[in-house]
Parts: structure tokens; C-alpha cells; sequence
């Protein structure tokens, strides 16, 4: 993952008229703007899921794509770790997997994707637009950045990981890198 570089040339120009990292960024720090909303998307069995089923747990939210080389294994990683660290209350968490290559991340990519992780990692996918619409909900950025030399394209993409109530609002967020044991200190304040 790229943090807010501009790596390359983005994809389509469609990618251009949207908020730039920068402006997301300081949206979500400076908590400008509502953060979050409903979706309905596909998880990696072929299932619609909605925001609506997960009422009473709380969601642990990160945006990211199943090629991402590194950011996004180490960020799953943690958080897996996360809730295993919780134990038994744990069960009251829910994590989930957004992709934001959804051309390239179906349903079937998705499935042995989080299955490596923890196995109650949800994976979601959908439309274009339906994921474009979820990611700015939350100020999450991200951009296909133009492949060189016949290498598959990467996108570039906010790495933060967002806490959802039991109530389905969002509480906050935890930065790129947050260790497992910081997200429990702060996941079992919340699950009190």
C-alpha cells in the first residue's frame, strides 16, 4: 500500500474529480463531516451483507485489496491478533474486509483472501460505485495507480482501521500500524 503518494498516473480520469487523500485525511483527523453509513455488499460466500445485521457487535472496518503486498496482510494480521487477544469477548467484534479493487477481488478471490486471516473475517465487495460511496462515508482514500512495464496495477489507498459501535455509528479510528494490544485497550473500553 501507498499511503497518499501519487505514484503514477491514475487509471481513469473519473479517479481525478474525487477528494484527494489530503482532503479525506483531514476530514477523518479532524472529524469534519459525518464519518460512516450503511452499506449492502457481497461477502466472500455470494451473500449480501448489510450494516444492519451487524447491530449489537461492534465492527472493526478496514479498506483494502487482496494483491496489496504488504500494508494490508500486516494490518489484517493485527487485527486477527486483536481479537484473539480478546479471548471470549472477542465474539462481540466483528471484522471486515472491504476491497477497494473490486474488478479484480470477486467473490471467489475474496473467500481465499480472508480465510488466511481469522475465521470470522467478513470480505466485501460490490460495485464500483457502491464501494467508492462506503469508502468516502468513511474518508477512506484510494486510487488505481498505472501499472509500468506489463506489471498488474496497485492502488494506492488510506490504511486506517475504523471502529464501528453496536449501534452502527462510527467511535473512531486506529492508524496505519496500530499494534493488536493498543487495538484491545481501546476495542474493550468500547465492549463494556
Amino acid at each position: 500500500m501507498l499511503f497518499f503518494g501519487a505514484l503514477g498516473s491514475l487509471a481513469a480520469n473519473e479517479e481525478t474529480a474525487k477528494p484527494s487523500a489530503a482532503e479525506l485525511m483531514d476530514a477523518l483527523m479532524w472529524n469534519r463531516g459525518p464519518i460512516g453509513g450503511p452499506f449492502a455488499l457481497i461477502d466472500q460466500n455470494g451473500r449480501r451483507r448489510t450494516d444492519t445485521e451487524f447491530r449489537g457487535k461492534l465492527l472493526v472496518l478496514y479498506f483494502g485489496y487482496t494483491y496489496c503486498p504488504d500494508v494490508c496482510p500486516t494490518d489484517l494480521m493485527a487485527i486477527s491478533a486483536a481479537i484473539r487477544l480478546l479471548g471470549p469477548v472477542g465474539n462481540d467484534v466483528q471484522p471486515i474486509f472491504i476491497t477497494v479493487d473490486p474488478q479484480r477481488d470477486t467473490v471467489e478471490r475474496l473467500r481465499g483472501y480472508v480465510s488466511t486471516f481469522h475465521p470470522r473475517l467478513i470480505g466485501l465487495t460490490g460495485s464500483e460505485h457502491d464501494i467508492r460511496t462506503l469508502a468516502l462515508a468513511y474518508k477512506a482514500y484510494y486510487a488505481k495507480i498505472a501499472a509500468e512495464h506489463a506489471q498488474p496495477y496497485a492502488v494506492d489507498h488510506t490504511g486506517f482501521v475504523y471502529l464501528v459501535g453496536r449501534d452502527g455509528k462510527y467511535l473512531g479510528f486506529f492508524p496505519p500500524g496500530t499494534p493488536p494490544d493498543r487495538m484491545v485497550e481501546i476495542i474493550r473500553q468500547h465492549l463494556r
